[in-house]
This record gives C-alpha cells, sequence and structure tokens, in this order.
C-alpha cells in the first residue's frame, strides 16, 4: 500500500534535498586539487575512497565479517592501483581477480563466497577505470580532466534532477520491486536534464552540441542502472544503506553507485574508441 503524503512531507523533502546538495558540494570541494593534477594524487583520493566503498561491501554483505575480510580487497585495491599508475593495467587487473578468489574463499564456512567476490570487482574495477581515464597529465586542458568531469557533471546533474523531478511529480515507478521510490517522472527528468548538461559541456570542447548529448545519454542511462544495482543488493540483503557517512545520502558507496557503472563503461568505451570524448577548449 502506498504511504500517505502528510502536509510536511514536501518540506521534508526538499530539507532532504539541502542537506544532499551540501554533502554533494563537499565531496567536489575534496575532489576538487586531486582531479585538476591527477597522477598520484588522484590515485591516493580514489584509493581512500574505494578502501571506504569496500569497507562498506563487506559490512553490508556480512554480518559477521572478520579483519581478514575486510583488510584482503583494500590492500589488493592498494596493490592494484599502484601497479595501474606505473602502467601495468594487466596486472592490475590480475591483482583484482586474485582479490575476488581470495575473498570468496575467506568466506567460506561462514556466508556465501559469490558476495565477496562480486564485491571486489563491483569496487575494484571502477576504481582502476576512473585512474585509467584520469591520468597523468595535470590540467583542465588534459584529455584526462575533461572526460572525468564530463562524467561526473552529468551523472551528479541526472541524480539531482532525477530526485527532484521524482519527489515533485511522482507517477508511475520505475522498478517497484527493486527500488520503490524510483518513479519514471524522477527517471525521465534526470535524463532530460544529464542531455542539456551534455549540451552545456559541449560548449567548452570540441563537439558539437548534439555530439555532447548523444555522449551523455548512454553515461545517464547506465548511472541508473548502476544504482539500480546497488538497490537489488540493498533489498536482497535487507539493508536500508550501505553506511551512515555522509549526511542525507547513507554510505559512501549510495552516494557513488551511479557513477561506478558509468565510469567503468566509459572506461570499456574508450578502449576501442579513444577519440570519442571531449577535450576542453582552450578558448
Amino acid at each position: 500500500m502506498a504511504a500517505i503524503e502528510t502536509p510536511g512531507a514536501p518540506k521534508k523533502r526538499f530539507k532532504s534535498l539541502g542537506v544532499r546538495a551540501l554533502t554533494g558540494f563537499g565531496l567536489m570541494f575534496l575532489c576538487g586539487f586531486p582531479v585538476y593534477f591527477g597522477g598520484w594524487l588522484f590515485t591516493i583520493l580514489v584509493a581512500l575512497f574505494g578502501a571506504r566503498i569496500s569497507y562498506e561491501w563487506v559490512r553490508m554483505t556480512d554480518a559477521n565479517f572478520t579483519r581478514l575480510a575486510v583488510f584482503i580487497p583494500i590492500i589488493c585495491l592498494f596493490a592494484s592501483l599502484v601497479l595501474g599508475q606505473m602502467g601495468e593495467w594487466p596486472m592490475a587487473m590480475i591483482v583484482v581477480i586474485v582479490a575476488a578468489i581470495l575473498t570468496a574463499v575467506e568466506k567460506i564456512g561462514r556466508t556465501k563466497g559469490h558476495w565477496a567476490a562480486l564485491g571486489c570487482l563491483y569496487t575494484l574495477l571502477p576504481c582502476l577505470a576512473i585512474v585509467w581515464i584520469r591520468g597523468d597529465v595535470a590540467g583542465i586542458y588534459s584529455a584526462g580532466f575533461a572526460k572525468i568531469v564530463f562524467i561526473a557533471l552529468i551523472v551528479i546533474a541526472a541524480d539531482s534532477w532525477a530526485y527532484i523531478g521524482g519527489s515533485m511529480m511522482k507517477g508511475p515507478k520505475l522498478a517497484p520491486k527493486i527500488s520503490p521510490n524510483k518513479t519514471w517522472s524522477g527517471f525521465m527528468t534526470g535524463l532530460v536534464f544529464g542531455a542539456i548538461t551534455g549540451a552545456l559541456c559541449a560548449y567548452f570542447t570540441r563537439f558539437s552540441i548534439l555530439t555532447g548529448v548523444i555522449l551523455a545519454i548512454p553515461v545517464v542511462l547506465f548511472s541508473v542502472v548502476g544504482d539500480l544495482i546497488e538497490s537489488a543488493v540493498k533489498r536482497r540483503l535487507n539493508v536500508k544503506d550501505a553506511g551512515d557517512l555522509l549526511p542525507g545520502h547513507g554510505g559512501l558507496l549510495d552516494r557513488v553507485d551511479s557513477l561506478m557503472l558509468a565510469v567503468l563503461v566509459s572506461a570499456f568505451a574508450l578502449m576501442f574508441w579513444p577519440d570519442i570524448w571531449p577535450v576542453i577548449n582552450a578558448r
């Protein structure tokens, strides 16, 4: 049965939106310098974020987790990122696979190992992908900076406007068995504003507005899928949030779930079409 909305519900929703916005701006401020400079500074930031995300996944999927269950994926994350930053990307991928196997073995006799293995792939691969996309060259005119900012702005715009649109218009549910709060109106609002953000970003790049829109749409779609994947896992495990680190969001994993799949798919796309993403013009 649908909940009856109280008179104070809209005010509560927009208060929650304000908290989410402040948290989001705080994260953007924290990430600003590392994203600008890239290289090891950015890799360290990703390592810290990845360690927290990995911890939240372990805690969410294993009520009786051990220290070893936390240390294995985090140590392997650090090792894979160092290898990647050194240019040894095949070895970095091997480390991620080894991490998935080791964490699954560690779970034997305590809980289902597939959650641990999936968690390693789910949390570690996007960390490698975003470091690979950013690269070493510092500055706003570097290709890596433009790609990361392009993806992040589209995901943030789509996620924020989906929340606003869904809260205001409501309507049919997008995936009621997975995430009861997500609506088609929110999805469409997020898609439209994600595309608009892509068009605005195109102004600062060497691409046309149409190209910006075309590139933005799949980023939005995969960000929604990434959000739904985490929602499905939480519903399966009967967990509301992955953590309580961020006010208005829950855990860090709850904040970046949309970005993770969008970054991973973007990295695969860039492997085959390295010139499809924008580079900022020196106007």
